[in-house]
């Protein structure tokens, strides 16, 4: 059994009442580990030290060049440290073996690389401005703490790409992970301490959503920097009204895929298959809605059957699994539901729609399920199940797919299959997405930002736009006279 503790003032400390919960291996529904449950008191505390983490002298007097090296040695800790890592993300989060060494811990030491280049390159400007004799300049400034919360369906990544930033950028960071998966995180803020980061700048607070609530309601955080669902990310940006805080969003999302008569059929078949089921559709990316020209919607969805029902389930564990478990025991009742409302509302089921039994029985498994005969206006059309659930619709001519995929609260991302150089490029211009893939999976490098237009989120993450998210800057007029 794994324990996770609070970090405090670069110190490792139980909860102030002593409480704790229990993560659960999502593989065999079996405790795995223990995590500190946070009071508001902790909050407090947890708030204090980061207070005086972000103005030390050892942080705010550090250089821009030594600072690239303290995030240069966390990446190579996370390198050094990846089959440790990795091992946590599957056991804790359920991910199969091919994503948490080929995707998770590679990606997270690659963002802290990426970021660790940023901090001698964030500047300022010079303004040409009317008033005479005035010199204005302007300098980008941290904002002071933020508060970093991250889901349970990728930890180690969400973690990372929020807390690389944040410090490039001089702030100071409390990290609070979902109670489901806080292993890797916790693993994580250890390699920080190891690589040297001050006292206060990076603070741990496991614990469930009471503990996330306070930090956002919190005067002390200047920032919060959330990934999670629609509804939780209304509920913070009406928290953090009080006191106007900083907020930024990475949401939920519905990606429609549009294949196109052209696309070529068996590449569309394989790439929505992996696009939708990675990490077992738990991702806010993941296709879901696929419109498919009628000329070609039997050859695909035969296909897509036949090429889903051959797919292997298992622990992620297994080095030939490629579905995983979901989550939690919640989280296959609530992916349930949805199949179930599916049925109710008039879709057909294809294939899965099922638990998966045996010796897997104990686990949260579920078959890969695909609907035809799927309404846009249906439930599992128009909401994010999070889960290996697709609903295959045809669609006759450009304009009505175009409408039929932005028929949506969400626009997160979107992908397009198609063979015509023309297609390619002017069909994602018409989609309302933050991203729009082209023949392709849903990837994510930490050169080109993330986030989504309307209920997905507020904001951008990766690459330029991390710097813009966590600084704020501050003009300076000089007189000259």
């Amino acid at each position: 059994m794994r324990a996770a503790q609070l970090l405090i003032d670069n110190s490792w400390t139980d909860a102030s009442t002593g409480a704790t919960g229990t993560t659960i291996n999502p593989a065999t529904g079996e405790p795995i580990g223990s995590f500190a449950e946070a009071t508001a008191a902790d909050v407090d505390s947890a708030v204090e030290s980061a207070r005086r983490g972000f103005e030390s002298d050892d942080w705010q007097g550090m250089s821009p060049d030594v600072r690239g090296k303290l995030l240069w040695r966390i990446a190579e800790l996370i390198d050094e440290n990846a089959v440790e890592l990795a091992a946590l993300e599957t056991l804790d989060q359920g991910q199969p073996t091919f994503i948490s060494t080929g995707v998770s811990v590679p990606l997270a030491a690659q963002v802290f690389r990426y970021y660790a280049g940023y901090t001698t390159k964030i500047e300022g400007k010079v303004s040409p401005v009317s008033i005479p004799n005035q010199l204005s300049y302007q300098t980008r400034v941290p904002l002071g703490v933020t508060g970093l919360i991250t889901p349970w369906n990728f930890p180690l990544d969400i973690a990372a790409w929020k807390l690389a930033p944040a410090l490039a950028t001089g702030n100071a960071a409390i990290l609070k992970p979902a109670e489901q998966t806080p292993l890797s995180t916790a693993y994580l803020v250890e390699l920080c301490v190891r690589a040297g980061v001050p006292s206060g700048v990076v603070t741990l607070l496991t614990g469930g959503p009471d503990v996330g609530k306070a930090l956002v309601a919190h005067r002390g955080v200047d920032k919060v920097s959330f990934t999670g669902s629609t509804a939780v990310g209304q509920e913070i940006v009406k928290a953090a009204s009080g006191d106007l805080k900083r907020v930024g969003l990475e949401l939920g999302g519905k990606a429609p895929s549009i294949v196109c008569a052209d696309a070529d059929i068996d590449a569309a078949v394989l790439g929505n298959l992996q696009g939708a089921l990675f990490n077992t559709g738990q991702a806010c990316g993941a296709f879901t809605r696929f419109y498919v020209h009628r000329s070609k919607v039997d050859e695909f969805t035969s296909k897509l059957v036949a090429a889903a029902d051959a797919l292997r389930i298992g622990p992620g564990q297994d080095p030939d699994t490629v579905v995983g478990p979901l989550v939690s025991a919640e989280h296959l009742g609530r992916v349930e539901s949805y199949v179930a409302s599916g049925k109710a509302e008039g879709a057909e089921l294809v294939t899965g729609g099922e638990r998966v039994g045996g010796e897997l029985e104990r686990g949260f498994f579920y078959r890969p399920t695909v609907f035809t005969e799927v309404r846009d206006t249906m439930t599992i059309a128009r909401e994010e199940i999070f889960g290996p659930v697709l609903s295959v619709m045809p669609f006759d001519d450009m304009d009505e797919v175009v409408a039929r995929a932005n028929d949506t609260d969400y626009g997160l991302a979107a992908v397009v299959w198609t063979r015509d150089l023309k297609t390619a490029h002017n069909l994602p211009k018409r989609i309302h997405a933050g991203t729009i893939f082209v023949n392709q999976l849903p990837l994510i490098d930490p050169g080109s930002p993330w986030g989504g237009f309307g209920m997905s989120g507020w904001g951008r993450e990766m690459g330029e736009y991390s710097i813009d998210e966590f600084t704020e800057p501050r003009t300076v007029f000089i007189n000259l006279d």
